[in-house]
């Protein structure tokens, strides 16, 4: 039910897949992303894409998913994945993002499946953190910064582990930021396209961001779950860095999301009295507010993936202008339709 994973059940329903998902119980509805893939959305009746109750959290749930469904590819896209407030939630994300990790693949093994499924870990930039190189390649040493990257590493390496003791068929992709309108609302870019969206239509006037300096690698989720199959349809498994090679900022991304709409961005003040100012009408629509800074700060993350040009015939479609004018025109039709959105 993310991005990544209504993104990637589009993809291999479109390759005529039987597509099992795992979903949290949740006391609110939380399949909005996957709602168009029903057989019939209004009766969410099921068709080649069947949902199953279940926790990363929960190793017997796990175990009888798997024997029940007896996949030949197994995607691992769960995670707790806001950086930020994986400070506040350190020990769930390390329960759920690293040993997580590790019950999908004792459950693979549990099940006597370990000759017959493909696994895909989805790896992160934040493991990283505090480059050790630039860019960042297969061979960059990882420094992670966050729970949230400490997590992942252990994920990466347990996935490694049973590739190398067990034979498994099993590959990270080390996946650098990718952005789509489908990104979760708390997320920097999505915060943005939306505030942008309700200044357009004159439901808001001013929002406010952290570190307006980080610089990420951004890419399109769309593209980037291309990138996870194609990993899975290699002779021999191994892990990749999916990048689009670009460096942007936040602030780059404000000033692009409302120029999109018109409005020019002047930028006044230093560190936590900056402001973002409309040339046109004077008006301050960005603050900053040091809340939203993380304890440990990740400042730039730049991906290397020569290895997969050259080894899966990837390369990202969608350019950071593009990108950012989608997510804006999607917040914009959203909020028109739904203020409250």
């Amino acid at each position: 039910s993310s991005q990544d994973g209504s993104y990637l059940a589009e993809f291999l329903l479109e390759k005529g897949y039987e597509v099992h998902g795992i979903v949290r119980r949740s006391s609110s509805f939380n399949t909005g992303r996957i709602e168009h893939l029903y057989k019939n959305p209004q009766a969410h009746t099921e068709g080649n894409m069947k949902l199953h109750y279940g926790d990363l959290t929960d190793s017997t749930c796990l175990v009888k998913i798997i024997n029940e469904v007896k996949p030949t590819e197994i995607y691992n896209l769960g995670a707790q994945s806001h950086v930020k407030i994986s400070f506040d939630l350190a020990e769930y994300t390390a329960d759920v993002d690293g040993v997580g990790t590790l019950r999908l693949l004792d459950a693979i093994k549990t099940c006597g499946l370990i000759n017959s499924v493909k696994f895909y870990q989805a790896s992160t930039s934040e493991l990283f953190g505090k480059v050790q190189e630039i860019p960042q390649k297969e061979t960059t040493p990882f420094y992670p910064r966050s729970p949230y990257g400490a997590a992942k590493l252990y994920a990466y390496w347990i996935v490694v582990n049973f590739r190398e003791a067990y034979n498994l068929f099993a590959v990270n992709g080390i996946l650098f930021n990718h952005e789509s309108p489908r990104r979760g609302a708390n997320f920097v870019t999505r915060k943005i396209s939306r505030s942008v969206a309700k200044i357009h239509l004159g439901q808001l006037d001013c929002f406010s961001l952290g570190n307006l300096d980080a610089k990420r690698d951004w890419g399109h989720a769309r593209d980037y779950v291309e990138a996870m199959w194609l990993m899975l349809q290699t002779d021999e498994p191994e892990d990749f860095v999916i990048a689009t090679g670009e460096v942007h900022s936040v602030r780059e991304f404000v000033e692009k999301s409302f120029k999109h709409i018109g409005k020019t961005i002047v930028w006044e003040g230093k560190n936590e009295n900056e402001v973002g100012r409309c040339k046109e009408t004077g008006k301050i629509h960005v603050t900053v507010n040091h809340k939203y800074y993380r304890p440990t700060e990740v400042d730039f993350l730049q991906g290397d993936c020569t290895k997969a040009r050259q080894k899966l015939n990837w390369k990202p479609r969608v350019t950071f202008d593009e990108l950012v004018r989608e997510m804006v025109d999607a917040d914009v039709e959203l909020m028109r339709n739904n203020p409250n959105a």
